[in-house]
């Protein structure tokens, strides 16, 4: 009975996370396609809001991958803690292991990629505009193409967060 109650709850939590690791990329790729519809011209107040909620979301990705990666462990860990043995894994079972862990850890760089590099980057140059002047047209040119970059990102995170879906709905297979 604790098995289970333990394993229900490390489950909710790691689904919870899950579904966090895509929703972030879907709904910051919704917000960045609803820019675009203004060019790659700056409009300061706007801008300011979309760099302002696509960067606050970081703390959330990172909590989310890291609810993942402990309930993740958890679960398995669990299952030994009461059997003194870990689960035997279908063939299935352990390919759609390998290729979770694998998406989940190209999530992860990517993440790094743009909290560690592109952000500060983007924070720099958003700090030299203001909303009264006209920003230098070849800073202009280049903050955009950095959030072009980053938004590619996005999108392949989101692809890999849809693959980390698919792949645990087949971790339950049996042969």
């Amino acid at each position: 009975m604790a098995e289970n109650i333990i394993h229900s709850i490390l489950l909710v939590m790691h689904n919870i996370a899950l579904v966090g690791c895509a929703a972030a990329p879907f709904y910051n790729r919704n917000l960045v396609n609803n820019r675009g519809q203004y060019g790659p011209k700056l409009f300061y107040e706007l801008d300011k809001v979309v760099e302002d909620t696509l960067q606050g979301n970081a703390p959330y990705c990172i909590l989310f991958i890291i609810t993942l990666f402990v309930t993740g462990i958890g679960m398995p860990l669990n299952h030994y803690l009461f059997h003194g043995a870990f689960k035997v894994l279908s063939d299935v079972s352990v390919v759609s292991l390998i290729l979770k862990l694998l998406f989940v850890f190209g999530m992860v760089v990517i993440m790094f990629i743009i909290f560690f590099k592109i952000n500060p980057e983007l924070n720099k140059m958003f700090a030299g505009f203001s909303s009264t002047d006209s920003p230098d047209s070849q800073v202009e040119a280049d903050f955009f193409k950095l959030r072009g970059r980053r938004k590619y990102l996005c999108e392949i995170c989101l692809v890999f967060a849809i693959f980390v879906l698919i792949s645990s709905a087949f971790l339950g297979f049996r042969n």
